[in-house]
């Protein structure tokens, strides 16, 4: 498994009418894999979260997403960026993303975290806890679910989780991915040194030194060789072949968040914008480049949040994109 450019669809609000709505998504996912990403995700949440949009914005229940992704498609990975380990019972997850993989032909990836959307939880009934609370919970799922997915039968009398030899068939393979996702220095980043192929770190760029200087204390720790966990970086990317117009996505978005770039000091301008790349195709490999991946990130996570679902748009960000991370 690798997951060196990954393509994320982080909003269904295209302005269609929802029988539209998913051959949109599909569209999409076929353009990413045409244009070389090795991934394609979706967002594991009900609401559509307060970064992006209002919370009765059109979102999608990601794995039955995925299912249908996967009949779209032949060769792309699919994953949600990520499953929140509060909303399922972790033998039923096991079983889901396996199921997933099967369906797909070995091209399911687990994406997990510990769950952050308070509202969420609080209006379909989760129970949200306290941070504490969430990463306990994280710790026993990935206690069952990963066992699980290597064809092992667990036994566990957690605080949270109790199975006793779950079984989980039919697999394909024994060695489906395993994705944790979040900045968590310490909890996050120990569970990926213990469980994880594949770490995507969500933070503001300006982290990613201390970030992978933690990480690497983390592997140390669990006496893990750092370079057998990859990573990757989620970038919110606004390109267009007019880098111009681009900017302009940029600031129309930011608006509809009641951000004003244009009232902003450097610093808070600077803040506001530091997960965002912008500009033409050349400008923003420029900055991934620079910004990420110089950094020593191994791959790069992007959503094309003001335009994607726009026809070409994947195929230009993969175009750009691709040659940073060849090979």
């Amino acid at each position: 498994m690798a997951i060196r450019l990954g393509y994320q669809m982080p909003n269904f609000s295209y302005g269609t009418p929802v029988r539209e709505l998913f051959p949109t998504v599909v569209a999409q996912a076929r353009e990413a894999e045409a244009a070389g990403f090795d991934t394609a995700f979706v967002m594991d949440h009900f609401y559509q979260l307060p970064g992006i949009g209002e919370p009765d914005e059109p979102m999608l229940e990601a794995y039955t997403a995925l299912s249908g992704l996967a009949m779209a498609t032949t060769g792309i990975q699919l994953s949600a960026l990520v499953t929140g380990n509060t909303y399922r019972n972790p033998p039923m997850l096991a079983k889901t993303v396996t199921t997933l993989d099967v369906v797909s032909g070995g091209r399911a990836v687990l994406g997990i975290g510990a769950g952050w959307f308070e509202l969420e939880h609080n209006q379909f009934g989760y129970e949200f806890g306290t941070f504490t609370e969430r990463f306990e919970r994280l710790g026993e799922a990935l206690e069952i679910i990963v066992p699980m997915l290597r064809g092992q039968r667990p036994t566990v009398e957690g605080k949270w989780y109790r199975t006793e030899t779950a079984i989980n068939e039919p697999r394909i393979r024994d060695d489906l991915p395993v994705l944790l996702g979040g900045g968590g220095e310490k909890k996050t980043f120990g569970y990926a040194a213990r469980y994880a192929d594949h770490l995507n770190i969500i933070c503001n760029a300006a982290e990613l030194p201390r970030k992978l200087d933690a990480l690497a204390q983390r592997c140390a720790e669990a006496g893990r060789d750092r370079d057998t966990l990859e990573t990757s970086f989620l970038a919110f990317v606004m390109i267009d072949e007019d880098g111009d117009r681009a900017r302009q996505l940029q600031r129309e978005f930011l608006l509809s968040r009641g951000v004003d770039l244009s009232l902003l000091s450097d610093a808070d301008r600077a803040a506001a914008t530091d997960r965002q790349f912008v500009g033409s195709p050349d400008e923003v490999a420029e900055q991934i480049q620079t910004r990420v991946l110089d950094h020593g990130v191994d791959g790069i996570v992007v959503n094309l949040v003001a335009n994607g679902h726009q026809p070409g748009i994947v195929e230009l960000a993969g175009a750009a994109l691709r040659p940073l991370v060849a090979g």
